[in-house]
């Protein structure tokens, strides 16, 4: 080996209580699986099953075996970190825990290491797990987050996915044996972990902070795994014991709305989601409208829209009046919770408050859009707001007044609702107002134009034409002369034969000393 393994323990010293902490971090002594494998891993050290078979300094790789029910090899890497077993568990499994342990006992006490360990055991999650209550849930949750993300603490972003999926794993070990009990047990868990861990995020910019797009993916995808646990939850029927789990559930996701802070579109959307599928009856939405109410302003987060929140209620009951009236005071900084209240309604096909909403937020729009969107984002915004007004009847007025709003970003809506109107001249200015390229044109009904007014589509081939014609390569003629057949054709079709002769002359003379664009436009047999 070359080297004695004691002066092999102590050159990697700091390594090893590296990967000691790791342990902890990972392993709890209140789960009973983690505790058989840390007694598994003592027995292996005081057995003398592990053996230390040959250090190679080149690659700075530790070779070892432990005799288990079969013999099993583990490398330990300390260059790179990596330690690997041959066995299938992961991340920590018995073997790679005693090779740890048995480098440990060099350097210090393995048994007081492993009394300390069992110190930090409060409670015991088999027992809470075996007494079914929302408290003893509770409690589970809080006993492993205690151990695995301790108060006080901020959370890398780079080991967030990998923190939430260690604590889903201790508490899945405890999942309910009855499956009508599984999809609320997922349900509950999620809710809690989220609304515990919330106060361990590091929101800020800089250092080993969040960046937002990382942390609204995270989100995001919790978000779809409890959309699917919920979808799950509302094919089976609840069972009369579960109705305290509920109510527990409603004063988590609750306080996950109030006592929360940022992203509060995001955890409305919970609310919303919850009580657009979970609770659902009118007696628990006229308690939570009331609970609400006993709220001040001072008394939550400052992020949060009370009296907006007040609205999914009215919704959901059907008071239009008190809706009605609370919408005479939306402010432009509150249109994405209205969007999301528009949405909410338009789910439930509550065509009066879908249409009530949508007015409100009309005369907003393009103030919202232009001041309080980023511009990566207006396009998108867009697309699917008009998606909730084409569900709506609107004057011509209230038309025009959602168009002017979309600006640039609804060009292509815009022209749909033109062609319906057939408003083919308006259609053209739009598109010179707006210019882009012929197959976006396509998109927004060039077709039906050439069908139903195509003398109105020539100015548009010209100026595109003529675009292409100004990059001065032979790549851009050939385009411009596929669109100059495409004007040819357009001018067949409405009678204008003598115009296009005249115009394809005119063009000839014009850039007479474009030979390549000359040669393309004999190829393209568009000279008369």
């Amino acid at each position: 080996m070359g080297i004695s393994i004691s002066a092999l323990a102590w050159e990697q010293a700091a390594f090893i209580r590296k990967q000691l902490e790791n342990i902890e971090q990972a392993l709890h002594p209140s789960v009973t699986e983690d505790e058989e494998l840390i007694r598994r891993a003592l027995f292996a050290i005081r057995n003398k099953s592990v053996n230390l078979e040959r250090y190679v300094p080149a690659t700075t790789t530790l070779y070892a075996s432990v005799q288990d029910v079969r013999l099993t090899h583990v490398t330990v890497n300390f260059r790179s970190g990596e330690i690997n077993c041959d066995c299938p568990q992961e991340p920590w499994c018995r073997h790679k825990v005693s090779v740890i342990l048995a480098l440990f006992q060099y350097i210090d006490s393995v048994q007081d290491w492993a009394a300390k360990w069992r110190t930090k055991k409060s409670l015991n999650l088999h027992m809470l797990a075996s007494t079914r209550t929302p408290e003893n849930w509770l409690s589970m949750v809080n006993e492993v987050m205690a151990h695995l993300v301790p108060e006080g603490r901020l959370i890398e972003k780079h080991l967030l996915a990998s923190t939430v999926d260690n604590i889903h794993g201790k508490l899945r070990k405890h999942l309910p044996f009855e499956r009508e009990w599984q999809p609320i047990y997922n349900l509950f868990m999620e809710i809690a972990i989220l609304n515990k861990l919330w106060q361990n995020v590091n929101f800020e910019r800089g250092g080993n902070s969040f960046g937002t797009d990382y942390f609204e993916y995270f989100f995001d995808r919790r978000f779809e795994v409890i959309q699917n646990t919920i979808h799950e939850l509302s094919g089976k029927s609840r069972l009369f014991a579960t109705d305290p789990f509920f109510d527990a559930l409603q004063v988590l996701v609750r306080e996950f709305l109030l006592e929360k802070e940022r992203y509060i579109g995001r955890r409305l959307n919970i609310y919303l989601l919850f009580w657009d599928t979970v609770f659902i009856e009118k007696r628990r939405a006229e308690e939570e409208l009331a609970i609400l109410q006993g709220y001040e302003q001072s008394e939550i987060s400052e992020d949060v829209p009370l009296s907006t929140v007040f609205n999914l209620f009215h919704i959901l009951l059907k008071d239009f009046d008190s809706l009605k009236q609370n919408l005479e005071n939306i402010a432009p900084d509150q249109m994405n919770v209205y969007f999301g209240l528009a949405k909410f309604a338009h789910s439930r096909n509550d065509e009066i408050a879908t249409d009530a909403i949508l007015k409100a937020m009309l005369p907003l729009l393009n103030e919202y859009i232009n001041g309080y969107l980023m511009p990566s984002q207006r396009q998108m915004y867009v697309r699917r707001i008009h998606q909730l007004y084409d569900n709506i009847p609107l004057s011509e007025h209230e038309e025009m007044m959602l168009y002017s709003a979309f600006g640039s970003y609804g060009v292509q809506p815009y022209s749909h609702y033109l062609l319906k109107e057939k408003r083919y001249g308006e259609w053209v200015a739009l598109h010179q107002l707006y210019p882009s390229s012929i197959s976006y044109l396509e998109t927004c009904g060039l077709k039906e134009v050439i069908e139903e007014a195509p003398e109105m589509t020539l100015p548009l081939y010209h100026y595109y034409a003529l675009e292409e014609v100004n990059q001065k390569s032979r790549m851009n003629y050939k385009q411009a002369v596929r669109i100059w057949k495409m004007m040819k054709s357009a001018s067949k079709k409405c009678g204008k034969t003598n115009f296009w002769a005249d115009y394809i002359q005119t063009v000839r003379e014009q850039y007479k000393r474009l030979r390549a664009l000359q040669e393309e436009l004999e190829k393209g047999n568009l000279l008369v």
